[in-house]
């Protein structure tokens, strides 16, 4: 975990003192600090808390003097992991019905979501009661009512991990309920703030001696009335709901329309050069950056996170680094992108090399590489490097199924594009196959390493290394890193950043081979995606207005939300 993600247990306790050493003895091969909030129980019960605290060292006990309710114990045991300096607080009930096993998987999704909540979606078995299974399918269609959204898929589980910062500031700003509705008032309310949650299957029985404090006259009355509140606080809401989107993955958005308005700016170029091709781009990049709100939004989510890096390394803010000229430098790539394959971008002219840069690719040697490049940059300026003395035919993987546009305007302008481009929706055996022949003919490869394939593999698990960059753990895909272990050829990072009114090459060896040891495979490839990601960071950072992955990188797509 890192350094900046702390999260500890936090426990509600109210009588349920003979189960508490099971849970905790459940709970001890994790290793986490936990907060057990006894509110204000019985003497057995507090004595054998007492008991458990003073054998236990991870195990820290506050005791309410008064019995206030779940929701009083959670927020106050909140306050408290707040002074202690955690970042998370994982809740756990007492009565031992959660599956405590799955606290790795919730803290995985916390990690990934740092500011959502995390909340197991119960599997029961027959020992839930009839009447709460029936109750809990009320309070779900309201929960879908108050936020006008199927996003929250259960809001009743108490096995949930909380950000400890932005519960505190909503607690801070509106009362929340104090006892059985508080599990779903706080996550329709986080959901309000703009906090959204992941859910996580997780079993949950119903022990035969359980102690149970519902009330069915006086929480039920509680419970009406939230939902009473709800309703009317949604109300005013509706237009930030019905126009509320998630950022969504690359993968799963739909390619902006307007073919013809991208033809006819590629014919002013074509006729007019370059300066009249970039005067017409100022109202059509603004049209687009005003009505682009998930871009939009995702660019703004990508300039802020660097400038906060470059502020903590004391390094200088490139000029104009805002969300406006990171659509306007996304233009101008669109242009260098054909020209590139049109084969009219010059080297030592439009294109040139960073010190060290030519060296790393190694002319003069007859073996096939594997260029590693990224969307960081026009990496189709790599075409311009066949212009050079000695050097290979290049291929290019491309993901076409979500660029279909762009695809016909490439074969309009540029028909020769198409040559050297190897269009995959994934990386598989006959992907594999396909590039050793290539590089058996000395060829070069180019493939990128920073965007996972557009649907998950059977099962539903993504095929995805996760690593730090720029603050924060991102999902990076295993398949290039894996794919050059297996071709055994070197592997050269590149990146194509534009800078001084050119391109500018930077190439750098990255493995030559690429191992991942069968018994320490795991390992080495995390280890491969660090290095890369690490680098990926270097460079992004020396030109942030490059990075053209406009969506939310830090999340996985959630392939079963459809927007």
């Amino acid at each position: 975990m890192s350094l900046t993600f702390r999260p500890c247990v936090l426990i509600p306790c109210y009588n349920h003192g003979a189960m508490m050493a099971g849970v905790l003895s459940r709970l001890s091969p994790f290793i986490l600090p936990c907060l057990v909030v006894d509110d204000g129980s019985e003497e057995s019960t507090r004595l054998e808390l007492e008991r458990l605290a003073a054998e236990q060292p991870q195990v820290t006990l506050l005791r309410l003097e008064q019995n206030a309710g779940k929701g009083a114990a959670v927020i106050r045991g909140l306050e408290e992991c707040a002074r202690a300096g955690y970042t998370h607080a994982i809740q756990v009930d007492a009565d031992g019905q959660h599956s405590i096993e799955d606290i790795p998987k919730l803290l995985a999704l916390a990690e990934r979501h740092p500011e959502a909540l995390i909340s197991g979606q119960p599997i029961y078995d027959d020992s839930i009661p009839r009447s709460r299974l029936y109750g809990r399918w009320i309070t779900h269609v309201w929960v879908w009512i108050e936020t006008l959204s199927l996003q929250l898929k259960d809001s009743m589980c108490g096995f949930r991990v909380y950000p400890v910062a932005p519960t505190l500031k909503l607690a801070t700003r509106v009362p929340l309920g104090k006892r059985m509705d508080f599990d779903t008032e706080v996550m329709v309310r986080l959901y309000w703030q703009g906090n959204t949650s992941y859910f996580l299957p997780t079993r949950v029985t119903y022990p035969q001696d359980g102690l149970s404090h519902f009330d069915a006259l006086k929480d039920n009355v509680r419970i009406s009335l939230m939902h009473t509140r709800l309703f009317f606080g949604m109300l005013p809401r509706i237009p930030a709901l019905l126009f509320r989107r998630r950022t969504q993955h690359w993968a799963q958005q739909q390619e902006v329309k307007g073919l013809w308005g991208m033809r006819l700016m590629l014919r002013v170029w074509q006729l007019l050069g370059r300066r009249a091709f970039t005067t017409l781009l100022w109202p059509v990049i603004g049209g687009y950056w005003l009505t682009a709100r998930p871009a939009r939004q995702a660019s703004q989510q990508w300039i802020a996170r660097v400038k906060q890096q470059l502020a903590q390394r004391q390094m200088p803010e490139p000029s104009r680094l805002n969300s406006f000229f990171h659509f306007m430098r996304f233009g101008n790539a669109m242009l260098d992108k054909v020209a590139s394959w049109r084969g009219e971008l010059k080297l030592n002219r439009d294109v040139v090399f960073a010190p060290g840069a030519r060296e790393a690719l190694e002319l003069d040697s007859p073996r096939g590489k594997l260029l590693l490049a990224s969307h960081l940059g026009d990496v189709e300026a790599c075409r311009a490097l066949g212009q050079l003395e000695g050097s290979k035919v290049i291929n290019a993987l491309v993901f076409t199924d979500n660029a279909q546009r762009f695809k016909q305007i490439m074969e309009e302008m540029a028909p020769q594009a198409g040559v050297n481009l190897m269009p995959v929706t994934d990386i598989g055996p006959e992907t594999a196959i396909a590039i050793q022949q290539k590089l058996e003919r000395g060829e070069w490869v180019a493939i990128v390493g920073d965007r996972i394939a557009v649907t998950p593999q059977r099962g539903g698990d993504w095929r995805v290394i996760w690593s730090n960059f720029l603050g924060q753990p991102a999902p990076f895909p295993q398949g290039p890193f894996i794919l050059a272990s297996i071709l055994r050829c070197p592997v050269v990072l590149l990146f194509a950043l534009r800078q001084q009114n050119a391109l500018t090459i930077y190439c750098e060896p990255f493995a030559d081979p690429l191992l991942l040891p069968r018994g320490e495979r795991q390992q080495a490839l995390q280890h491969a995606v660090d290095r890369y990601a690490r680098r990926l960071e270097h460079y992004a950072l020396m030109s942030p207005l490059d990075w053209f992955n406009f969506f939310d990188f830090w999340q996985l797509p959630d392939a079963k939300e459809k927007e």
